[in-house]
């Protein structure tokens, strides 16, 4: 006699008992590296003959980060900007040119995650730059596809991968800036503006003037810095007798309209450092054409340095980057360590908000290298963040207090919340993005990741930084004169705040009030009679 089971779904109780694995392999099989997932689960195709062929393989992408080094000349910066030519506008594209980025993610950096470490500004170049996202990095091979599609002034190093929490922006604990200074930016007597040059004549410690740039390095309305100072017209313009055109439209209005009368001598040694290049003025008040012609005879004389019948001798500057001026300088960046408020070293940052508070680790200038003939002094800043423009307006502030121009105690001053100071900014072409570190992240991975760090790359990173960015700035500095032509804006009639508070001035003023705290020995500060450069 056959029993009826009342329980009709236990017989089938096993059977699905064997079915529950499956179902539980097939949840998690988006997540394992089975061969099945690298492949397309397309149909798989025949060609004519029947033939099966094989099916085109699927990729995954991954979360890396990416080292890379670019010298900036000719980009607007880092940063991605529309109209503008980027160094991430192009490293985008060449992600998608070599298959990391999928065609509906192309110009969309949110959908792959993409994250820079720093972003560095117009000109700047990086030796150390880092970049995440999640990328399509197989087939092998994408680095050498990446630099195929890159121009020579961006090299990419190689990627590591990474968790995928990581953020190059937020995981960077610190970053390292080098800013080459040529040590002859360091020298007092070198590349100094006209004023001081007229100012030392007659003196023991007179200047040389230096022909070959200082008629080019007039004030440039709108570049220099915030003050409003107003040209005269062509009909008051300086008369100029001189071997270099001059731009009379924006010369400067002088206090007493007075018409000045320069004569410079076209004799020169080609370095901008020779005695007979110095040139003298007079002020002129309504005089006739033979008095003024009388002092023109009289410049020549100085010109030729004839005036006692004996040609002078050619001066030249014996400044060196010494134990001395190495100590001194150290000293003068070591003001910027630790936790400050460096409104005044930056644009658009106002002294109440909280991030005009920035903590610079080490600060320091012990070595010096030699490019094309020029020696430089290798500034090393360490810092967790830096704002715009903030590095190259510690080393423009510095390098004034090098040349005597300023008095160190006005470093504490531009931290002080209510002092608003017009900061001199060094040329960008000498900075560059050294290296980003990633201490924490890798102290916390290190047993199942690799170490983000340019170790891997040193050697391909010098080549590079050699080759390109140290040539560049020896390059720009021979064709252009770009670091001499600053050095004479250095003067206080471009930035009168270098002169330093008055003892008896409330710091809630502006530093406008003359305190010569330099110890300068070769300016007369009072005797500006012609235009700033």
């Amino acid at each position: 006699m056959e029993v009826e089971n009342p329980n009709p779904s236990a017989d089938h109780q096993p059977q699905e008992e064997e079915e529950q694995p499956n179902s539980k392999k097939l949840k998690m099989s988006t997540t394992t590296s089975d061969d099945d997932e690298n492949y397309d689960k397309a149909p798989a195709a025949a060609d004519a003959e029947g033939t099966i062929l094989p099916r085109k393989p699927r990729y995954k992408r991954r979360k890396i980060a990416i080292f890379f080094a670019y010298c900036g000349v000719g980009y607007q910066g880092m940063q991605k900007n529309p109209g503008a030519k980027t160094i991430e506008g192009d490293l985008e594209e060449a992600l998608y040119h070599s298959g990391a980025v999928p065609e509906q993610d192309r110009g969309l950096p949110k959908r792959f995650d993409f994250a820079r470490s720093a972003r560095t500004d117009k000109g700047v170049s990086a030796v150390g730059q880092v970049v995440s996202g999640r990328f399509y990095v197989d087939p092998p091979g994408l680095i050498e596809r990446l630099n195929s599609n890159l121009s020579p002034q961006i090299r990419i190093f190689g990627f590591k991968r990474v968790t995928g929490s990581f953020n190059a922006k937020k995981f960077c604990d610190r970053r390292r800036y080098v800013y080459l200074i040529p040590v002859f930016a360091l020298d007092p007597s070198c590349h100094r503006d006209r004023e001081s040059v007229l100012a030392s004549v007659g003196s023991e410690n007179e200047l040389v003037k230096c022909l070959e740039c200082s008629e080019r390095g007039r004030k440039v309305f709108g570049v220099m810095g915030k003050r409003n100072l107003h040209s005269k017209s062509d009909s008051e313009a300086v008369s100029v007798d001189s071997s270099i055109t001059l731009n009379t439209s924006s010369l400067l209005e002088l206090e007493n309209d007075e018409k000045i009368v320069v004569k410079t001598s076209e004799n020169g040694n080609g370095n901008g450092d020779a005695d007979d290049n110095k040139f003298n003025t007079e002020p002129v008040k309504d005089l006739g054409d033979g008095a003024a012609q009388s002092d023109k005879i009289e410049e020549d004389k100085v010109d030729r340095g004839d005036v006692d019948g004996n040609l002078k001798p050619e001066k030249r500057s014996e400044f060196s980057y010494g134990e001395q001026e190495r100590e001194r300088f150290n000293r003068i960046l070591k003001f910027y360590e630790g936790t400050h408020n460096f409104h005044n070293f930056t644009t658009r940052t106002k002294a109440e908000d909280p991030s005009a508070k920035r903590f610079i680790i080490s600060f320091n200038a012990n070595t010096t290298i030699n490019v094309e003939g020029i020696e430089f002094v290798k500034c090393e800043v360490i810092g967790q963040s830096f704002m715009l423009h903030q590095i190259r307006k510690l080393i423009g502030l510095a390098v004034a207090i090098m040349r005597n121009i300023a008095p160190e105690s006005l470093i504490e001053a531009a931290f002080e919340q209510n002092v608003n100071i017009n900061v001199p900014m060094a040329p960008e072409v000498g900075l560059y993005l050294d290296e980003c570190f990633f201490s924490s992240y890798n102290k916390k991975w290190k047993d199942s990741h690799e170490e983000l760090s340019m170790k891997a790359y040193a050697e391909e990173a010098e080549d590079f930084k050699m080759k390109y960015i140290y040539s560049h700035i020896a390059s720009t500095e021979h064709k252009d004169g770009v670091v001499a032509l600053w050095l004479h804006s250095l003067n206080y009639r471009n930035y009168s705040d270098l002169r330093g508070l008055n003892s008896g001035q409330s710091t809630e003023t502006k530093c406008d009030e003359f305190v010569d705290n330099c110890q300068s020995t070769d300016v007369k500060h009072n005797e500006a009679v012609d235009t700033a450069e």
